[in-house]
């Protein structure tokens, strides 16, 4: 994913202090409200995995992720003028907006969904199998949903960006900050506990 403006290769900005700590967010943030797109570059470039990380994980799926990630950091770009540093950090101020739009691409999916399903019933009437075919669809996404539940919250992030996500364990690993031995573990253990909750019963 590139970011809106500018291109994220280069020097380091004045943004990202020296000692290995990471970029100043909120510097960052406030040089790109002076339209200096290499500090946007720089921002996009440190915060991009877990904006989309986030969104991901509310939206539920990779191809609407990506779009609600560059529509996050389009409104960063327009709005990065409106940061106040006094009512919180920059990666808050970033995570809240990313946030408020999967969550406003879910509603609309719903929306435009529950729409759907009034068009047909009005248009047509629905065969007993195909009604029994929907109930067994949404039964089982009901108990993935529940078992993935029952998962620990760092089991549950790594099958989401394995299976949901459709990265690699490499990528999985670099979106984590972890080593590809552990993203492995954790996706295997995850996928064990997946395979015995939703396994009960059947």
């Amino acid at each position: 994913m590139d970011p809106v403006p500018g291109d994220p290769a280069g020097a380091p900005h004045p943004g990202a202090p020296a000692g290995g700590h990471g970029p100043d967010l909120g510097a960052l943030l406030r040089q790109s409200a002076r339209g200096d797109s290499a500090a946007f570059a720089s921002l996009y470039d440190a915060t991009a995995a877990r904006v989309h990380g986030l969104v991901l994980r509310v939206v539920r799926d990779p191809a609407q992720a990506e779009e609600v990630t560059q529509e996050v950091f389009l409104e960063v770009w327009r709005q990065a003028s409106r940061y106040d540093a006094e009512r919180g950090s920059a990666l808050a101020w970033l995570m809240t907006i990313a946030h408020r739009k999967a969550v406003d691409r879910v509603r609309s999916a719903e929306a435009a969904s529950r729409r759907d399903v009034t068009w047909e019933q009005r248009n047509q009437g629905v065969e007993h199998d195909t009604t029994a075919e929907a109930a067994h669809a949404s039964l089982e996404a009901h108990r993935v949903r529940a078992a993935l539940g029952q998962l620990t919250d760092v089991q549950r992030e790594a099958i989401e960006l394995a299976y949901f996500g459709g990265y690699t364990h490499t990528e999985v690993a670099a979106l984590l900050d972890l080593p590809v031995g552990t993203a492995k573990t954790r996706i295997r253990d995850g996928l064990i506990r997946l395979r015995d909750t939703i396994g009960v019963g059947q």
